[in-house]
């Protein structure tokens, strides 16, 4: 199967986020008119506290969010505005379509330094305030609308914290082997639904992981379902194959020999020679 999209590394804040919309303080649960979706509710913080770290790095909760707490490894998605310490806005969510942006909080090269800082004491549904001096932002490079050594300001929301996907358990389920060698075993059956033709377009979410449970890819991980046409060799024989016998909705293991995956050269460095992989598949639907 052909690679997904890989995260953006850059120290730059993806330029792909809302707008923090500034609650109404008459609401016990704001939340703002933006056709954004929100999972987590959130309450407004009577007495924020404002949180100085040892950097200097500045941080205040105003809103207190009920979902789960960011961990090393999560993926946040989040929307924010992002201004100078005059108040001058220099990029936010709103200007892109409200598309909340996504990263992985510690991991580093994903987020300027400061971000990578704060978020991991914020959860889902937290809206806060943060003020990051300019070694913690973009240092003596200037930025569009970002005068090189300038100190800045984001308005956040945690929209949403996923944990790192991990290998579903198959203890006691049944295997079914195809004259392929291919092996299915069925997490969520939907026998009513339809099942995809070839020529179909076909949009999956998917973490894929070695033997020993080892993920090296990951839909899921990015927020980011994987589209291709089936039947038509646009991923590996083991997919095309597999995903042709799944019915939509339907969540099931593929355990994909080496010679329907990548074979027995294999796809180095990621994919060591003659690697049998396993995909936690989820087809969502078929158009």
């Amino acid at each position: 199967m052909k690679r997904g999209i890989k995260l953006l590394a850059t120290a730059v804040i993806g330029l792909a986020i809302l707008g923090f919309a500034m609650p109404d303080k008459k609401k016990k649960d704001p939340k703002p008119n933006d056709g954004v979706a929100r999972k987590w509710t959130s309450k407004k913080v009577k007495k924020p506290k404002t949180v100085v770290l040892p950097c200097g790095i500045e941080y205040t909760i105003t809103y207190a969010g009920n979902g789960p707490q960011t961990k090393l490894g999560d993926r946040v998605s989040a929307l924010y505005t992002g201004r100078l310490m005059n108040d001058t806005v220099f990029d936010a969510s709103s200007r892109h379509g409200n598309q909340p942006f996504s990263f992985h909080p510690g991991k580093g090269g994903e987020v300027i330094a400061g971000w990578d800082t704060v978020f991991k004491y914020l959860r889902a549904g937290d809206r806060a305030i943060m003020k990051l001096p300019a070694k913690y932002a973009y240092g003596s490079q200037a930025r569009p609308g970002i005068p090189a050594n300038s100190d800045l300001k984001f308005e956040v929301e945690v929209l949403d914290v996923v944990a790192k996907p991990e290998k579903w358990d198959a203890t006691g389920k049944d295997t079914i082997t195809t004259p392929s060698g291919l092996k299915i075993v069925m997490f969520e059956s939907h026998p009513d639904s339809l099942l995809p033709k070839k020529g179909q377009t076909v949009t999956v979410d998917y973490s894929g992981y070695f033997l020993n449970g080892t993920m090296f890819d990951s839909s899921v991980d990015r927020g980011m379902p994987f589209a291709f046409p089936l039947g038509l060799g646009r991923v590996i024989a083991g997919w095309d194959e597999g995903i042709a016998l799944l019915h939509e909705g339907e969540r099931a293991q593929l355990i994909i020999p080496y010679q329907l995956a990548y074979g027995a050269a294999g796809r180095p460095p990621q994919i060591p020679a003659k690697s049998v992989l396993v995909f936690d598949v989820h087809l969502i639907n078929i158009q």
